[in-house]
């Protein structure tokens, strides 16, 4: 991959002024996709916490993402399409519009306490 001219701008989150609100798609913690990320002078590796498809057609991503490399990672939302971001690699399994909470990798639920 090529260096881009330039980083991409993260977006604010959605507010009710902006219309209607996105879909949005989350995977299960542990088989999350990708995105490459330049970000200060090179590539970073960004786990996608979550897809957001707006009625107009543009695609946003949340990412958790190192930006400095210092370990140091924040959460990110960049729209698609920009030069700086890439496709690192996919899910083997398809978003979800719900939490499946069996599935998000979370603590153990405590057991219902007995009568």
């Amino acid at each position: 991959m090529n260096a881009p001219d330039e980083e991409p701008t993260p977006t604010r989150p959605w507010r009710p002024e902006d219309g209607p609100r996105p879909e949005v798609w989350t995977w299960p913690t542990g088989d999350q996709p990708a995105l490459w990320v330049w970000s200060g002078g090179r590539w970073r590796y960004a786990l996608v916490r979550a897809r957001q498809n707006f009625p107009d057609g543009t695609v946003r991503y949340q990412v958790g993402l190192d930006p400095r490399g210092d370990t140091t990672v924040t959460t990110v939302t960049y729209e698609w399409g920009h030069p700086g971001l890439h496709r690192c690699h996919g899910s083997s399994v398809e978003p979800s519009r719900t939490v499946d909470e069996q599935r998000q990798g979370g603590l153990p639920h405590a057991p219902p306490p007995r009568a």
